[in-house]
């Protein structure tokens, strides 16, 4: 069978497994789909995440003959925990500095939330020039902080963790009141480890919330706010940023100081969708990052 752009569903049924070293050696995992010689795209999830919430995305890409590499931040996922707790922004974008490193070309970033954040700074880096675009997903220097205290209330509950995959279901319908509760609970699995107790927990180590730079991976509002504006504003690469219309991390005068620091920047909003804009609305986040990353391809 072929979708509407002529391309075998079967050619990009399953991703390839890669792996990367980051700072101090951490071993990072990523999904890499789509052919190697195309268009570079890095995503970076959020904080709490794996990268298996992009992985519409990274068929749709591959689909368009764009190579997306789909990585899970350190402490999450199939990433290596750091033995340390070092979960520091500045760490992070040492890690995506060596990914793109070791990848070999330059790369659009995408990143939403924590990897957002991760991405921006990253372009204030020594090495900025192994990024040449890049997509923030309600993301922006200055969020509402009412919304971002929703998040980490909710990154910092459940500590013991659930007796079922369906009552961490019920958590995340509970966070997620916009988005239509899915019939079957499993897929949840990917984002849950069971331990020996017979709990399940979240795939990502509590000590970022705890350990060495926890205020960081905390998206403190404060802490690296004067920083991020500065990137914003000396930012001179193609910038997408797409927000979820029913964000409340987001808001659109956050929007418009964004775009007042980056009068070049692009904008899309998504109606239909909130803080986790790529995957209440797949399709149409999708599209949107396809076609920048198409524009921007093209024109150079």
């Amino acid at each position: 069978m072929c979708d509407a752009r002529g391309v075998s569903n079967e050619a990009f049924a399953e991703p390839a497994r890669v792996t990367f070293r980051g700072s101090g050696g951490i071993e990072l995992a990523g999904d890499s789909w789509g052919p190697r010689d195309g268009p570079l795209v890095v995503f970076l999830h959020g904080g709490g995440q794996t990268r298996h919430s992009w992985k519409d995305s990274g068929l749709a890409l591959a689909k368009a003959g764009l190579h997306a590499v789909l990585l899970d931040a350190r402490g999450h996922g199939d990433s290596e925990w750091a033995t340390d707790a070092d979960y520091r922004r500045d760490t992070m974008v040492e890690d995506l500095i060596g990914v793109l490193e070791q990848l070999g070309k330059p790369a659009f970033v995408v990143g939403a939330s924590m990897g957002g954040l991760t991405g921006l700074l990253a372009t204030a880096h020594p090495q900025r020039e192994r990024i040449t675009g890049l997509v923030l997903v309600d993301v922006v220097p200055r969020p509402e902080k009412a919304g971002v205290e929703r998040v980490l209330n909710f990154l910092g509950g459940h500590q013991d963790g659930f007796a079922t995959v369906e009552a961490a279901a019920d958590a995340v319908a509970e966070y997620l009141p916009h988005r239509r509760r899915p019939r079957n609970p499993e897929g949840l699995l990917r984002n849950l480890r069971q331990r020996a107790d017979g709990r399940w927990y979240w795939h990502w180590d509590p000590a970022m919330m705890s350990g060495r730079g926890a205020r960081d991976a905390g998206e403190d509002i404060e802490l690296h706010s004067e920083a991020l504006e500065s990137a914003a504003r000396n930012l001179t690469i193609p910038v997408l940023l797409v927000r979820g219309a029913l964000s409340d991390v987001v808001s659109e005068e956050g929007v418009a100081s964004f775009r007042a620091l980056v009068p070049h920047a692009d904008y899309a909003e998504i109606g239909a969708a909130a803080h986790t804009a790529a995957s209440d609305a797949n399709d149409e986040f999708t599209d949107a990052v396809v076609d920048f990353v198409r524009a921007h391809v093209a024109a150079n």
